[in-house]
């Protein structure tokens, strides 16, 4: 193909009753319940900047390098996987205190503009509509 490839951004973001360092924490350890780690059916992690992860989930690999890892913060790790068309995309997570909770969000960027590559919106919010629920803490409305 000649042509450029065409990419899209996924954002994602929850207000989460929690500290950003209790929701950081939260996000990279994997008995967690609602952060992507916690749902593998085989899982490497190694959290720190040039640390790998290998996530296997559904029979469906994904696996990518962290590049930031700054608490409570921000993480930033490269994604790869078949949806992605082996091309190296871009997640970015970052926590924000307001107030006593915390804003997370989550910028999934360079994804191919396919179905394949669109289906990461539903995936990131399958998972950040579970993770704040770990806090114990939802508004009424939320639930």
């Amino acid at each position: 193909m000649n042509e450029s490839r065409k990419t899209i951004e996924v954002k994602v973001e929850r207000t989460i009753a929690a500290s950003p360092g209790e929701v950081f924490d939260a996000w990279l350890d994997p008995k967690t319940p609602g952060n992507p780690w916690n749902m593998a059916d085989k899982l490497l992690l190694n959290p720190h900047v040039d640390g790998f992860f290998y996530w296997l989930i559904k029979g469906n690999s994904h696996y990518g390098r962290f590049t930031e890892v700054e608490r409570p913060g921000r993480i930033q790790h490269t994604w790869m996987s078949r949806s992605t068309l082996g091309e190296e995309t871009t997640v970015t997570v970052t926590f924000k205190k307001q107030g006593e909770d915390t804003v997370m969000t989550l910028v999934h960027s360079g994804i191919p503009d396919t179905d394949a590559g669109r289906g990461h919106e539903k995936g990131w919010n399958y998972f950040l509509d579970i993770f704040p629920e770990q806090f114990g803490k939802v508004s009424p409305k939320e639930k």
